[in-house]
């Protein structure tokens, strides 16, 4: 059996949009990719299934699953076929998250400062105030030029008709770039000649872009500015990533303990003595990156850090308090916020967002709910979600109750039919739901998104969930001319 038999036998669902398959014909951008692969039989396919394997064991690409207690450290699944994205597709996404990190940039701004967009009304103050991660401690601190959000991964989805919406913001500590660059890397060994046969854009030079935009944020004029990455250590579930970034820019990986403060300046220890650090890439969440601060039990961070961090003596990479522009029931807010402080209209769309704190917007989810999607607006992974189409009619009348008491944490949207694209699996090609995590790098010269980002894959079939914690892989993203 070959590739060509695969294609004849593969069946998109009805009304999802279907990413290779227009009707059951083959859209042009995977055209030229089959036309390639055509000549391969399914065992060459399983062999470099396998090969794949291999390469990410053999690499420790790993993730951790803290909630399996048999054994948390598991490879990262990667499907060998890779999603595909043509360039005037890949323009329209590259625009629209411009905006909205420009946007963003300026709410954090303004938030931390002198809070307009409350003022005005555009967003409601209580809504900000009641958010587990404003944070005030950092009010009135001056960033490098203005730039709060260095590094984000907005995560898109396709709805039915195959418009890209925006899922939510990562822009605290975002993960997941180390498996776009391995993935390339795995398919550059398993497809050698087929990259650049299709004219596919090149990722590799994320490390070099990402170390050059933490140079150009340290806060003194020198010559050579001394950046370490702060990792939480080895039992991160992203201590690979960590570990990766680090190499790859050729940076220090450090811990707390491997850092002090003194006289409001960061050091790092080292075997030649004490060594001025200018600026931190941190993947330490806010509230336990200063014991004398914020958690006073946590040994991650480092005592007296914020001090520093007012004085302007050390970066800080993301800023501290980000979260607050991340929190899902905030979310909801984004195109005003663009609105407000652009006036232009917003070219990505969120996915309606109900706030489960209005007493109508709750009514309504509840008496829909088999329709809906409620997610906690701090919680990420996959985690606290209520599928109304899954839930059992006991266990929905337990989180009714916690939705209820709780409704400032819980958001609603509509479930959406993530669209599909081919996974090589048990030796045919099926359809599986996927989204999508762009990269972005803002820096004193603009924005600059890696073409492609992080294409993750809800492996089990039928499952809209693609996070990895909850059995989901990924794939290599094509963005081609």
């Amino acid at each position: 059996m070959n590739l060509q038999t695969l294609l004849h036998e593969y069946k998109s669902p009805p009304d999802i949009w279907d990413e290779m398959c227009d009707e059951q014909h083959i859209r042009q951008q995977y055209s030229k990719v089959f036309d390639t692969l055509q000549h391969l039989q399914v065992t060459d396919l399983q062999q470099k299934d396998r090969l794949a394997g291999e390469l990410f064991m053999n690499q420790g690409i790993t993730f951790t699953v803290y909630s399996d207690n048999a054994g948390i450290e598991r490879i990262f699944p990667f499907d060998i076929i890779p999603r595909i994205i043509t360039a005037a597709e890949w323009e329209h996404v590259e625009k629209g998250i411009r905006q909205r990190l420009k946007a963003l940039n300026l709410f954090l701004k303004d938030i931390y400062n002198k809070q307009e967009i409350l003022r005005d009304g555009i967003i409601p103050a209580e809504l900000i105030v009641s958010c587990p991660h404003y944070t005030r401690e950092v009010h009135g601190i001056q960033v490098p030029y203005d730039i709060y959000v260095h590094i984000s991964g907005i995560d898109l989805i396709r709805g039915e008709d195959g418009t890209f919406y925006i899922l939510e913001d990562n822009l605290r500590t975002p993960s997941g770039v180390s498996y776009m660059l391995e993935n390339r890397e795995v398919t550059k060994r398993i497809f050698p000649d087929m990259l650049a046969a299709s004219k596919v854009r090149m990722v590799h030079n994320y490390p070099l872009l990402l170390h050059q935009i933490l140079l150009s944020l340290a806060p003194t004029q020198i010559s050579n500015p001394t950046v370490v990455l702060l990792t939480p250590g080895i039992y991160n579930s992203a201590y690979y990533e960590h570990t990766f970034l680090a190499r790859q820019m050729g940076v220090a990986l450090v811990e707390g303990r491997d850092l002090v403060i003194d006289n409001h300046k960061v050091f790092m220890k080292t075997t030649n003595g004490l060594e001025q650090v200018h600026v931190i890439y941190r993947r330490i969440d806010d509230e336990f990156l200063d014991p004398l601060l914020f958690n006073p039990q946590s040994v991650l961070g480092v005592p007296g850090l914020i001090s520093a961090y007012r004085k302007g003596n050390i970066a800080i990479v993301n800023a501290l308090g980000n979260g607050v522009a991340d929190d899902k029931a905030v979310y909801a807010y984004v195109p005003a916020m663009i609105k407000y402080y652009l006036n232009e209209e917003t070219i990505l769309p969120n996915v309606p967002t109900y706030q489960m704190s209005d007493p109508d917007a709750r009514e309504y989810v509840f008496d829909h709910i088999q329709n809906m999607v409620i997610k906690r607006t701090n919680q990420s992974g996959g985690y606290g979600m209520i599928m109304g189409n899954k839930i059992s009619e006991e266990d929905w009348s337990k989180a009714k109750v916690q939705v209820e008491s709780e409704a400032r944490s819980f958001i609603a949207q509509p479930i959406i039919k993530l669209s599909t694209v081919p996974c090589f699996i048990d030796g045919k090609l099926k359809p599986r739901h996927v989204d999508l995590r762009p990269y972005a790098l803002c820096s004193p010269n603009g924005v600059q998104i890696v073409p492609g980002g992080l294409t993750r894959v809800a492996l089990r079939e039928g499952s809209l969930v693609v996070n990895s914690s909850q059995g989901g892989g990924s794939k290599d993203t094509w963005v081609i001319d």
